[in-house]
């Protein structure tokens, strides 16, 4: 029975206060983690309010893109009229 009241002894003074401090540590490390997925999660928010005009934008660069392609189809057929054949060796 004395064995019982020592262990019980040595549980609430060494391993009681170690689980405690390693729960403060676990929980200061969340804490930080909740305060950077709150300022993620504001910085997400505010870049979504920026994408109102992104579909204007994006028919814009694809009129572009399909004009320039157009004019180098262009180009690259005369540059290929001027050029000498290609010989075999």
């Amino acid at each position: 029975m004395v064995w019982w009241w020592i262990g019980n002894i040595v549980l609430l003074l060494v391993v009681a206060p170690v689980l405690v401090a390693l729960l403060n540590r676990v929980l200061a490390a969340l804490e930080r983690i909740r305060g950077a997925s709150d300022e993620i999660l504001a910085g997400g928010v505010r870049l979504a309010g920026e994408l109102d005009g992104l579909p204007q934008a994006l028919a814009t660069t694809d009129r572009t893109v399909r004009d320039v392609a157009t004019g180098a189809a262009r180009y690259g057929g005369s540059v290929g009229k001027l050029l000498p054949p290609k010989t075999e060796n």
